[in-house]
């Protein structure tokens, strides 16, 4: 069984902020299988039947501690390393890129450190979603944690489309399609 699990804060005063765009894929996966959220001890999960069957989780902990959450959940389910799917805000990214891998480090993300030090492997995929960096001088943290502003908002649809349909290919597939999609550039003129 697959886990796709979106990283964020839980509370209205983050819903649409930049570190939530992990909790905007999997909402928009829940909503485009008809799921509804139903809480499992720290994390709400939306469950889908059928072949092959996968779940899709948000951890209720705050982003710095969603290892906590994905590691006890992950273990109830019994899901291998190799099936978990985590999705993530990269200000390291463009707006709109995603970088796919199948392990690696945790970079300088938060939510990822803590998802590494619970599992105590780096051996699980991840989706980074870019959501840019804005001014060098602003404060990381108060960047991440602000929403996006009124021309980021015309594209953040598209870009969450687009962030679940890569989930839901590694949820069908594997790790390896979803990189060899999803990791061009959508800008480059090489990529079809």
């Amino acid at each position: 069984m697959k886990l796709i699990v979106g990283l964020g804060n839980p509370g209205e005063e983050y819903r649409q902020t930049r570190h939530n765009v992990g909790f905007m894929v999997a909402d928009a996966l829940a909503a485009r299988h008809s799921l509804a959220w139903r809480n499992e001890g720290q994390v709400a999960c939306a469950k889908r039947f059928g072949s092959p069957e996968f779940l899709i989780a948000k951890p209720k902990t705050f982003m710095n501690l969603s290892g906590f959450a994905v590691a006890e959940f992950a273990n109830y389910r019994n899901v291998d390393h190799g099936d978990l799917l985590i999705v993530v805000d990269d200000v390291d990214l463009p707006l709109g890129r995603m970088r796919a891998r199948a392990r690696g480090s945790a970079g300088t993300h938060n939510g990822l450190k803590s998802v590494v030090a619970q599992l105590g492997t780096t051996d699980f995929a991840r989706l980074r979603v870019g959501v840019g960096r804005g001014d060098r001088r602003r404060d990381l943290a108060d960047f991440v944690l602000s929403k996006f502003d009124a021309a980021e908002q015309a594209a953040l649809s598209d870009i969450v489309t687009r962030a679940a349909d890569a989930a839901e290919m590694f949820a069908a597939e594997d790790i390896e399609k979803v990189m060899n999609r999803y990791n061009p550039d959508p800008a480059d003129p090489e990529v079809d």
